[in-house]
C-alpha cells in the first residue's frame, strides 16, 4: 500500500503518500522560489499547484517525464520539487526519488531539510497554503541555518585576523589567521577577558575609551591600533571593530589586515566547541556533523517556529530583536493557550473560578493527606434487572420527551418524571433516533442494559455532576449533530462516538474538582499522575463497565478496527472536556476551521475539504462536546438559573470539605456564606463561554443559543448591579 512505503534510509527526502516534496536552500532569501512540478499529466491537481505558484509569485516549471524533470532541474536547480505519485503506470515516482539511483534521480541534487506528504486536494487555497507553509516553515529557515555554516567557514578561511568578544570583553573566538599573526593558540585566549592579554604601550592613553564610547553607541570604529604579539613584539594594525546589535546580530566581513568583531548579544554562544582546530581534521568532521544536524527533520512545530524567529533576529534592529526575545520567552512555555490573569484584587471571582477549573491543585506540605475511599462500580439495582424498551416507557415519561428535539427542552421535568433516572430514558430515544443499535449491530436489550449500568454509576447525591447533567449533555450533543454544517463534517462513526462520549463523559464523578483530588492525594490522582484525573477516570471506567459483561457490551458485535477507531474517538472527546485545554481547543478550532471557511466562502469556493479532513473532524468533535458540556448559560433563563444553583452548591460543598479536612481551599469565593452567584456566572460567561460559543455559532449557526446567552448575561448583570448575591431577586 502507499502508506507502507517508508524508506528510513532516505536522509534528505522520504516517500510518504500521493506526492513527494523535496527542497534545496541554495537560493537568495529575497528572490522568488522556483518550483518544479513533476506530473504525469495535467489535471486539476497540477493546475491547483500552478495557480498557487502564480498567486504566491513563485516561478513554476512543469515536467511530465522523469527525463524532462531531471533536465529541467539541472538547468534551474529549483528550490522546491513536487512529484506526483498517483499515476504510477506513467512513471515510477519512487525511482525518481530513490537516492541509490544517482543516474536517474533528483535526490542527489536536492539537499532537503524536511519531509512532506500532501494528500490529493486540488483546491487552490489548499495548495497555496501548503506552498507558503513549506517556504516560511522550512525552506527559508534552513537556508539561514546553512548560511550561518557558510559564514563560519568563511571566518575560518579568512586571511584577516578576526577576534570576537562578548559585551563584557570576554574573548569568544579567534580565527586561524589571528593565531598565525599574533602567535597565540585558541586555548590560550578563549574565555579570557581582553584586559588579561598584554597590550602595546604605543597606543594613545585615551584610545581604548574612544573605541568603547563608539561601540556603546552602536557605531563601527576603524583606525590604527598597536597590538602585542605573544613573543612581545609590537605590531601595527589597521583595525575595524564592528558591534553586533541584538541576538544573532549581523556581521561585517573584514577587508583589512587585522580586525576585531565585538559581539553585543545578551547571551553569546561559547564557540570553542565548534571552532577549535586540530591536525587530525576533527574541525572539518565537526562542521559536516553540524550541517547534518541542521538538516534533520525530527522537529516539533513549535521548535520550527522558534528557529525561524531566531533566524529573523540576525538581521533585526535592537528594538525588534528585544521584542522577539520576549516572544521566544512566551513560546518556550507550555501554557500557550491559557490567558494570564491579573492580580487577585482585580476580580477574585474570575481568578478563583478559572484557577479552580484550570489547575491540578496545590500540593500540601503536610503529610496528613485526605484519601478518597475507593468505590466499586455499581451494578444494576434489582428493580432494573429487566431492561426497558421504547415501547415500555410510561406515557407520562414519553410525553415529557416529546420536545427533546428542541433546544428549550426541559431536562428537569424529565428528571422528576423518571425519579432521577433521565439518562436511560432519554438515551433510549436519542440512540434510537440516530440508529446506534443498527450501526453497532447490537440488540436493543444490550443498549438498554448499557444505559442503565452507566446511569447507575453516576452519583445521584451530587447536586450537579449526576445523570441529569449527563442526559442534558446528551441532549445538547444530539441537537448539535442535527445542524447542517456539523452533518457535513462528521461520518456516522463520529456521530455514534459523540453520543457515547456525551453519555459517559462524567460517569462516577465524585462531585469534586481535579484540583481537590490532587490536593487530597486521592487514589485517582495518584493513578493518573495528577493529570486530567477525572476525565481519564470517566473514559477508562466507561470502557470497563461496557466490556466486563456481555449483557451490556455494546461493542461486542463490531469489527476490531472499527472498535479501535470508535474507542479512540470517545476517549479523545471525553478528555477534551478537561478545562485546562479549553483555550487550546477553541483557538485551534477558530484558526484551523472558522478562518479558512470564512476565506473560502468569501471567494465562493467549496468548503468540503476543510470540513472533512481527519484533523478537522477531530476539532469539530472536541468543540461539539465542549459546547454541549457547558451550555448551561445558553439555555432558557429558568434552566440556566437552576444549573447555576446546582453547580454553586457543589462548589460550596467542596469548600466546606476542604475547610474540614485542612486542605487548600481551591476557590475561596465559593463560600456559601459570602459568595455572589451572579458574579461567578458573569466571570464564567466572560472568560469561557462567550468566545467559544461565538466560534461555535459561526460554524453551526445557532442564533437561538446566542440570544439566550445575551439574555442570561443581562440577567446576572442586573442582579450584580443591585448588589444581590442570590440566584433570584427577592420577591416584590
Amino acid at each position: 500500500s502507499v502508506d507502507s512505503l517508508l524508506y528510513a534510509k532516505f536522509s534528505a527526502n522520504t516517500y510518504f503518500g500521493n506526492h513527494f516534496f523535496g527542497a534545496k536552500v541554495l537560493f537568495s532569501i529575497f528572490s522568488p522560489l522556483q518550483v518544479l512540478l513533476v506530473f504525469a499529466k495535467e489535471d486539476s491537481q497540477s493546475n491547483g499547484f500552478c495557480w498557487a505558484c502564480e498567486k504566491a509569485n513563485y516561478r513554476c516549471s512543469l515536467a511530465h517525464t522523469p527525463e524532462s524533470a531531471l533536465e529541467c532541474f539541472s538547468e534551474k536547480h529549483h528550490d522546491l520539487v513536487i512529484v506526483d505519485h498517483r499515476h504510477s503506470r506513467h512513471f515510477d515516482a519512487e525511482a525518481l526519488c530513490r537516492p541509490d539511483r544517482e543516474e536517474a534521480s533528483v535526490m542527489p541534487l536536492i539537499n532537503a531539510g524536511f519531509n512532506r506528504r500532501y494528500v490529493e486536494n486540488a483546491n487552490m487555497m489548499a495548495c497555496y497554503n501548503e506552498l507558503l507553509q513549506l517556504e516560511h516553515g522550512e525552506v527559508r529557515a534552513q537556508f539561514k541555518l546553512r548560511a550561518c555554516n557558510a559564514i563560519f567557514t568563511a571566518l575560518e578561511q579568512s586571511q584577516d585576523a578576526i577576534e570576537i568578544t562578548s559585551e563584557d570583553q570576554v574573548i569568544q573566538y579567534v580565527n586561524p589567521a589571528y593565531e598565525a599573526i599574533m602567535g597565540y593558540q585558541q586555548g590560550e585566549l578563549l574565555g579570557k577577558e581582553i584586559i588579561e592579554v598584554p597590550k602595546s604601550e604605543k597606543n594613545k592613553p585615551d584610545l581604548l575609551e574612544t573605541i568603547n564610547t563608539c561601540i556603546r553607541k552602536g557605531k563601527e570604529w576603524q583606525g590604527i591600533y598597536y597590538a602585542k604579539k605573544k613573543n612581545g613584539d609590537n605590531i601595527q594594525q589597521n583595525v575595524k571593530i564592528t558591534p553586533v546589535i541584538g541576538q544573532g546580530g549581523c556581521f561585517s566581513s573584514p577587508d583589512i589586515q587585522s580586525s576585531k568583531h565585538k559581539d553585543r548579544r545578551k547571551g553569546s554562544l561559547d564557540v570553542r566547541s565548534t571552532t577549535s582546530r586540530g591536525s587530525d581534521g576533527s574541525s572539518q568532521r565537526r562542521h559536516s556533523s553540524m550541517a547534518r544536524i541542521h538538516s534533520m527533520t525530527i522537529e516539533a512545530p513549535i521548535t520550527k517556529v522558534i528557529n525561524i524567529i531566531n533566524a529573523a533576529q540576525e538581521s533585526s534592529p535592537m528594538p525588534v530583536a528585544e521584542a522577539l526575545d520576549r516572544v521566544l520567552e512566551i513560546l518556550r512555555t507550555t501554557e500557550l493557550y491559557s490567558p494570564q490573569l491579573g492580580t487577585k484584587d482585580e476580580d477574585p471571582h474570575t481568578n478563583d473560578l478559572v484557577g479552580g477549573l484550570m489547575t491540578d491543585g496545590l500540593r500540601r506540605l503536610s503529610g496528613n493527606e485526605y484519601i478518597l475511599s475507593t468505590k466499586q462500580p455499581h451494578h444494576l439495582p434489582s428493580h432494573l434487572a429487566t431492561p426497558l424498551s421504547l415501547n415500555d416507557i410510561p406515557p407520562r415519561i414519553a410525553q415529557t420527551m416529546e420536545t427533546e428535539g428542541s433546544w428549550d427542552f426541559d431536562i428537569f421535568n424529565l428528571e422528576a418524571a423518571t425519579m432521577k433516572r433521565p439518562l436511560t430514558y432519554l438515551g433510549l430515544k436519542i440512540f434510537s433516533k440516530f440508529g446506534v443499535c443498527e450501526f453497532l449491530n447490537c440488540p436493543e436489550a444490550t443498549l438498554r442494559s448499557w444505559l442503565q449500568v452507566i446511569e447507575a454509576n453516576y452519583h445521584s447525591s451530587n447536586s450537579y455532576h449526576n445523570s441529569t447533567h449527563a442526559a442534558d449533555v446528551l441532549h445538547a450533543t444530539a441537537y448539535f449533530l442535527c445542524k447542517e454544517r456539523v452533518k457535513q463534517s462528521l461520518d456516522p462513526i463520529d456521530e455514534v462516538a459523540a453520543l457515547i462520549a456525551a453519555t459517559v463523559h462524567d460517569v462516577d464523578h465524585p462531585g469534586r474538582t481535579n484540583s481537590f483530588l490532587c490536593n487530597a492525594g486521592s487514589e485517582l490522582a495518584i493513578l493518573y499522575n495528577d493529570t486530567a484525573v477525572l476525565e481519564s477516570h470517566h473514559a477508562a471506567l466507561a470502557f470497563q463497565l461496557t466490556t466486563r459483561d456481555d449483557k451490556c457490551n455494546i461493542f461486542k458485535y463490531i469489527e476490531r478496527n472499527e472498535y479501535r477507531t470508535l474507542r479512540q474517538a470517545v476517549i479523545d472527546m471525553v478528555l477534551a472536556t478537561e478545562m485546562t485545554k479549553h483555550f487550546e481547543h477553541v483557538n485551534k478550532f477558530v484558526n484551523s476551521i472558522n478562518k479558512p471557511l470564512a476565506a473560502l466562502e468569501e471567494n465562493g469556493e467549496s468548503v468540503k475539504s476543510i470540513l472533512t479532513s481527519p484533523e478537522n473532524r477531530i476539532l469539530v468533535k472536541r468543540m461539539l462536546i465542549k459546547c454541549a458540556d457547558i451550555s448551561n448559560p445558553c439555555r432558557p433563563l429558568e434552566l440556566c438559573i437552576e444549573w447555576a444553583g446546582r453547580i454553586s452548591e457543589e462548589y460550596f460543598a467542596q469548600t466546606d470539605e476542604e475547610k474540614r479536612q485542612g486542605l487548600p481551599v481551591v476557590m475561596p469565593v465559593f463560600d456559601r456564606h459570602t459568595c455572589s452567584i451572579p458574579k461567578s456566572q458573569i466571570s464564567f460567561i466572560d472568560y469561557f463561554i462567550t468566545d467559544m460559543f461565538d466560534a461555535w455559532d459561526a460554524f453551526a449557526d445557532l442564533p437561538n443559543l446566542m440570544q439566550h446567552l445575551d439574555n442570561n448575561f443581562k440577567y446576572w448583570k442586573g442582579l450584580d448591579e443591585r448588589k444581590l448575591h442570590s440566584l433570584r431577586p427577592p420577591p416584590e
